[in-house]
C-alpha cells in the first residue's frame, strides 16, 4: 500500500481564506448587479475546486456551485408565475422574493460555517 506524500498538499494561507470569504461576498451581494456577481463568483469557484485538495474548501466551493445552480432552476421554473400578474395575484414577485431569500441563506449559512472552519453541510 503506497504511503501518502503529504508535502503535495500546501497549507492553507490567509490569502486562500480572504479568496472564499470574497467569494461568499460576491454570492451574498449578487442581486446588486443582478446576479452578474454570482456569475463572476461561480467561474473563480470552478476554477480554484479543481486545484483543491483541502476538503473544507472544496466542500465551500462545491456548495456555492449547488447554491447558484439550484437558484437559478427554481427561478426559471418559477418564471410562469409572472403571468398571474395579469389578474393581479403577486405570485411571481412572491416567488422571486423566497427564491431570493434561500440563497440569500444559503450564503450567509455558508459564509458562517466556513468562518467557523466548518464544511457547509
Amino acid at each position: 500500500m503506497p504511503e501518502t506524500d503529504f508535502a503535495q498538499f500546501e497549507t492553507k494561507t490567509a490569502n486562500d481564506r480572504t479568496v472564499m470569504h470574497v467569494l461568499y461576498g460576491l454570492h451574498t451581494v449578487a442581486w446588486l448587479s443582478m446576479g452578474m456577481l454570482a456569475v463572476v463568483a461561480l467561474i473563480v469557484n470552478y476554477i480554484k475546486r479543481g486545484d483543491e485538495h483541502d476538503a473544507v474548501y472544496a466542500s465551500h466551493h462545491n456548495y456555492m456551485i449547488a447554491t447558484f445552480w439550484w437558484t437559478l432552476l427554481w427561478l426559471v421554473v418559477a418564471s410562469p408565475l409572472w403571468l398571474f400578474l395579469l389578474v393581479l395575484l403577486p405570485i411571481g414577485p412572491l416567488a422571486y422574493v423566497i427564491i431570493g431569500l434561500w440563497y440569500l441563506y444559503r450564503c450567509l449559512r455558508g459564509w458562517l460555517r466556513f468562518t467557523e472552519g466548518r464544511t457547509p453541510y
